[in-house]
């Protein structure tokens, strides 16, 4: 439990710093910063993998470029689903879905987790 909960304030954080960085990522409340962390964990735990499966051929025909698109629908479509957290296009999607992924990642590191 405890892992979860750490696991989901990192990407809250995440959210936080995309919303802050990328003009096209807007998160209205604390209340949807969380929500969104929530679904954005889901969606990457469960939505996300049937993504890349399914568009396994084209993401090697592209030599894996293709997967940023892959994570920028998964970001896309926790933004759909959540009110207050709002994503403005294909550019802002990535770009938001590239520094969660990365303040997820630095912020996992540095926490050994």
């Amino acid at each position: 439990m405890v892992i979860f909960l750490m696991h989901w304030l990192i990407v809250a954080i995440g959210l936080a710093a995309a919303a802050y960085l990328v003009p096209g990522v807007t998160v209205a409340s604390g209340t949807a910063l969380v929500i969104g962390a929530l679904v954005l964990g889901f969606v990457n735990a469960v939505v996300r993998p049937v993504m890349t499966f399914l568009t396994l051929p084209l993401t090697l025909v592209t030599l894996g470029l293709f997967y940023f698109i892959v994570n920028a629908a998964a970001f896309g479509l926790a933004a759909a689903v959540v009110p207050g957290f709002s994503v403005a296009g294909l550019g802002s999607a990535i770009l938001g879905a590239l520094i969660v992924s990365v303040v997820s990642w630095f912020i996992g590191m540095m926490a050994g987790s």
